[in-house]
């Protein structure tokens, strides 16, 4: 690499974006994947599988989710959100 220059970080795939913005936005309220899991009324092992980046997500789970975290379906597909939020 060329003296000055910084290394890009891997532009994300929109179902690691969905990933890291879900299990965010969940931690940001302080709320457990069963907790998550019955308010939008899928299954416990269904959510840990998408915040893995594991699954594919259907429009309608994702508006589920987003409603029962009481955020914006935009807030969960934007690659720029919840970025300065430490992974940890």
């Amino acid at each position: 690499m060329l003296a000055g220059m910084k290394k890009q970080p891997a532009k994300l795939s929109a179902r690691e974006v969905f990933a890291r913005n879900l299990r965010r936005a969940r931690r940001l309220r302080e709320t457990t994947q069963e907790a998550l899991s019955l308010e939008a009324g899928v299954s416990r092992p269904y959510v840990g599988s998408l915040e893995r980046g594991a699954t594919n997500v259907s429009i309608d789970n994702m508006g589920r989710l987003a409603d029962a975290l009481r955020v914006p379906l935009r807030d969960l597909v934007d690659p720029d959100k919840f970025t300065d939020l430490d992974e940890g």
